[in-house]
């Protein structure tokens, strides 16, 4: 980067960490310091706290995983970086209310990750299969939970989850203490039996309870992929992706024809809809 006129060269003075290019996290860090400064940060960036950066630390990490989705690498380094501001914008305004500063977020990290890895950090034995590691790590984290007085079975499960997520990990931790069907037949069984009390009653129903009651399908569908080991979020966004291509295929066939979709009807569409999967199979089995 180069630096020609007065007054970029005396900004380079007053500011040598912020602009160099290879500044690294000390350079970040002073970003995120200066945009939140009280007398000459960004008028936005004072005004946030910690429930209104919340959602886009959500967002973020949604993107991050779509990046990984589509396998977008030459995307996925910005995305991290986005991810990265998110947990330095907290940590700053964190620091400000005299809580904690980055530095310890780091180091508790690093001592999280030391004790939950005696096998790799300490002197366990690390010939062990990774379901034994996922018991051992589970035994830790339990241990975690009780050193933070959280004694009951699903307390610890945070609120804020994609609600898929989280009810699969509300099943596990009631799994743990033997509260869970033992066949996946069973669970199988369950949907069905949901599925069937929705459909015969959904004219009866007021929208709160047909809304109560398609939650507890949903509800059973989650466990569902749990015993499949299954992620339902990835599931779902694979699902995604597949109609979103299937229907642009659609789109594509229409326009052949010199038609958009809301010059067709869902007969013809059905059919081209039919005829982008037989392509899709005709592809993949060459």
């Amino acid at each position: 980067m180069q630096f020609n006129t007065v007054k970029e060269r005396t900004a380079m003075a007053e500011n040598p960490l912020i602009l160099n290019p290879h500044g690294g996290m000390p350079r970040l860090l002073e970003i995120m310091r200066r945009l939140r400064d009280p007398k000459t940060g960004c008028p936005w960036d004072i005004e946030q706290d910690f429930s209104t950066i919340a959602p886009y630390t959500i967002e973020e990490a949604y993107e991050v995983a779509d990046a990984i989705e589509r396998e977008a690498w030459d995307e996925l380094k910005g995305e991290l970086g986005d991810l990265l501001f998110q947990s330095v914008f907290h940590a700053q305004m964190a620091s400000e209310a005299g809580l904690f500063t980055f530095d310890e977020v780091a180091d508790t990290m690093s001592e999280k990750m030391l004790a939950r890895h005696p096998h790799v950090f300490g002197d366990e034995n690390r010939d062990k299969s990774a379901e034994q590691q996922t018991k051992d790590w589970e035994t830790v984290k339990a241990a975690e939970r009780a050193g933070k007085d959280q004694k009951g079975t699903l307390d610890g499960v945070a609120l804020g989850l994609p609600a898929l997520l989280r009810a699969v990990k509300l099943q596990k931790r009631a799994a743990r203490v033997g509260f869970d069907w033992p066949d996946i037949s069973q669970v199988v069984d369950k949907i069905v039996e949901e599925a069937g009390e929705l459909a015969e009653a959904r004219d009866t129903m007021t929208q709160v309870e047909i809304e109560e009651e398609f939650g507890d399908m949903l509800f059973v569908i989650a466990n569902l992929a749990r015993h499949l080991n299954i992620e339902p979020e990835a599931a779902l966004r694979a699902t995604n992706a597949k109609f979103v291509r299937r229907f642009e295929g659609v789109e594509a066939k229409l326009a052949e024809l010199g038609k958009k979709p809301e010059h067709s009807d869902l007969e013809e569409m059905d059919a081209l809809w039919d005829a982008v999967k037989a392509d899709e199979k005709a592809v993949n089995n060459t």
